[in-house]
């Protein structure tokens, strides 16, 4: 469905703070979240909001990751292009 954000996984945001070198504090602050909520939403120890879902991803894409979805190897990231 158009509009709908990415079905994100918990090892999805790890990956994603990996390649942008952050802490879990450092994504808590940037979506200002606590640091529990990014946590529970990268270990899937138990569900976040959708809201908080949504704000973790929307906080990463704006650092520029670009969540790529399953197809059929399972879900990734990658750091979008810079621009030139």
């Amino acid at each position: 469905m158009v509009g709908e954000p990415p079905k994100v996984v918990g090892a999805q945001i790890r990956a994603a703070r990996g390649l942008l070198n952050l802490s879990a504090q450092e994504l808590a602050d940037l979506a200002k979240l606590s640091r529990g909520t990014i946590q529970r939403a990268e270990l899937e120890t138990a569900p976040v909001t959708t809201a908080n879902g949504e704000r973790i991803v929307e906080t990463l894409e704006r650092q520029g990751i670009i969540f790529l979805p399953s197809n059929g190897e399972g879900p990734g990231v990658r750091l979008r292009k810079k621009k030139r």
